[in-house]
């Protein structure tokens, strides 16, 4: 077993835990606010000083979670985001913890402004990063934020600092990757232990999502910016894909795309940003489960895969076999589909569960009531870890969670491209989602096809995003940038045909309130009258606890539209 954390997982988590004992005592909460008054009198003297504070602040980054319930992709159970229910709260853990770390990096850059040591520049250049990633975590779900640039007392007026605006709020995010990519390291040349850090790759490529988000978020609201940001969408990603650094996952064969996201994925040239996690060190949940807990692919996410030629399930002349049988629908597909939810029959190697040692649907109960289909993508094949995790040992899932993937790269090119000239040449295809089309042997997608198809190339490009990335965290983020939310999350979220399939006769979906549960089509219905209102729902709201304090004090913080 190979342990890693900045190379050896084990060395890095070691030394997160310390920097979080040093800032908070023996409390265990890892997102926890440094406490930097109780050290800076004694701190900051080395560069080694600089590299713990940095640390903490990957402490902040994204777990495994289940962050595509949010949108209409995945189901496990009624979401208030995805379902227009939510309601403004209080608090909010997003707002916190992202102040938190922004506060925590404001400390490092402050401590370091007139430092001219060349290693202590490369962890003040990890502290923007790090400011610009949380920035851009509020950013994503609350537009324009106040941006606080310095650490804050008690009494500082500063801490009343009004919203800045949308642009401003973006521009604040890539002034500060455009500034930390010039002292971040490539990733060639970390050291061994460093593997993992933050590198001048993960700066462009975050450059890049920030700049395709708010590029085509102004472009479907007719705001004139929306070119600036695509013209920095396609630079930033361009500069990565040229400088050789990365490579699409493939040595697993043709279930490479499978396994990127298990153990052989790990350290990957696909990686450029993971949450790195270590044997009975720091590991996860694993974000999948039978009983319908986990992340359960819906109808619309099943549908989305092309035949194995290339085409919509729903054009003619399509290979696609139909619904009537346990496997059926998933024969002649893009092979993404199988290496991201269980064929039925499909063996494993968990044994927790009383009934059954095995997902052998056609002869066991399917276990699964809420859509039908079970997440295959991320399942791990460690039987130790796999048959311990359900009892409450999570420690012993230890792949990484990548965050950042050239994947994401290629097709953040490819979309920039395309929405920023209203077209995009095969060439550009070939470099970016026909790279992906190969790993999965599949068809290349050029304009010949999509004019003889009568098919529409952002659509495609659409489609390629979101089965490539799919169950990763982007679809709540990509259906609103695309102002699509109003459209896609009102529609009933479905699951597998029942009605004249060989579902209809198996437990539980034979039973007769089963009936009850279906479309006019037979398709399972898990969830209904959902609504959106793109008047408001488009934004969420801030914390109400965060706008009364400013009012208690004579100042306002502006809440979101309809909120």
């Amino acid at each position: 077993m190979k342990l890693k954390y900045f190379n050896h997982k084990s060395n890095f988590a070691i030394g997160m835990f310390l920097c979080i004992a040093l800032w908070s005592g023996c409390k265990k909460d890892l997102n926890l606010v440094s406490q930097d008054s109780i050290t800076d009198a004694t701190f900051y003297k080395t560069p080694s000083d600089f590299k713990l504070a940095a640390n903490n602040l990957y402490n902040g980054l994204d777990r495994f979670g289940f962050e595509d319930t949010e949108s209409d992709i995945a189901f496990n159970f009624p979401n208030s985001v995805s379902n227009g229910n939510l309601q403004p709260s209080e608090t909010s853990d997003q707002w916190n913890s992202s102040y938190g770390y922004i506060r925590s990096a404001n400390n490092i850059l402050e401590k370091g402004a007139t430092n001219t040591d060349a290693e202590v520049k490369k962890y003040l250049a990890e502290a923007k990063f790090f400011r610009a990633w949380y920035y851009w975590k509020l950013l994503r779900i609350y537009g324009g934020v106040p941006i606080i640039t310095k650490v804050l007392t008690t009494d500082d007026p500063a801490l009343f600092t009004p919203r800045s605006s949308r642009g401003e709020t973006v521009d604040f995010i890539l002034k500060d990757l455009d500034e930390a990519k010039n002292d971040l390291p490539v990733q060639s040349d970390l050291s061994s232990p460093d593997i993992g850090r933050i590198t001048k790759g993960a700066a462009l490529s975050l450059t890049a999502r920030v700049a395709l988000f708010e590029g085509t978020w102004e472009k479907f609201r007719g705001d004139a910016n929306a070119t600036k940001y695509l013209d920095a969408a396609v630079t930033a990603s361009s500069q990565v894909i040229s400088s050789g650094t990365y490579d699409l996952y493939t040595g697993s064969g043709a279930q490479s795309y499978r396994y990127l996201f298990l153990e052989p994925g790990d350290d990957s040239k696909e990686s450029i940003l993971d949450r790195r996690y270590a044997r009975n060190i720091l590991g996860h949940d694993m974000p999948y489960e039978y009983d319908g807990t986990g992340y359960n692919p819906t109808r619309k996410m099943v549908d989305l895969y092309l035949d194995k030629n290339g085409l919509p399930i729903t054009k003619a002349g399509s290979t696609f076999h139909g619904y009537s049988t346990f496997t059926s629908e998933f024969q002649d597909r893009d092979p993404r589909m199988t290496m991201t939810m269980i064929i039925p029959g499909t063996l494993t190697n968990r044994v927790f569960f009383p009934v059954t040692k095995v997902a052998n649907w056609p002869d066991k109960p399917q276990r699964n009531f809420n859509t039908g289909y079970i997440l295959y993508k991320y399942m791990s094949e460690d039987p130790l870890a796999n048959n311990s995790g359900q009892n409450g040992d999570a420690s012993l899932f230890d792949y990484d969670r990548h965050l950042i993937r050239y994947a994401e790269v290629l097709l953040i090119y490819a979309e920039a491209v395309f929405e920023k000239n209203g077209s995009i040449s095969d060439n550009d295809l070939n470099m970016s989602i026909n790279k992906l089309r190969d790993r999965v042997t599949m068809p290349h997608l050029t304009n010949a096809f999509v004019t003889t198809n009568g098919l529409n190339m952002r659509d495609e490009i659409r489609r390629e995003r979101t089965v490539e990335l799919t169950l990763e965290g982007f679809r709540y983020d990509d259906i609103r940038r695309w102002k699509t939310a109003e459209t896609e999350l009102p529609q009933d979220i479905k699951g597998i045909k029942i009605t004249g399939t060989d579902w209809a006769t198996r437990a539980p979906y034979s039973d007769p309130s089963y009936n009850n549960k279906v479309d006019v089509n037979g398709f399972l219905i898990a969830e209904t009258s959902r609504k959106f209102n793109p008047d408001k729902d488009y934004l969420q709201p801030l914390p109400t606890k965060e706008v009364a304090f400013y009012a208690a004090s004579g100042h306002k913080l502006e809440q979101n539209p309809g909120w």
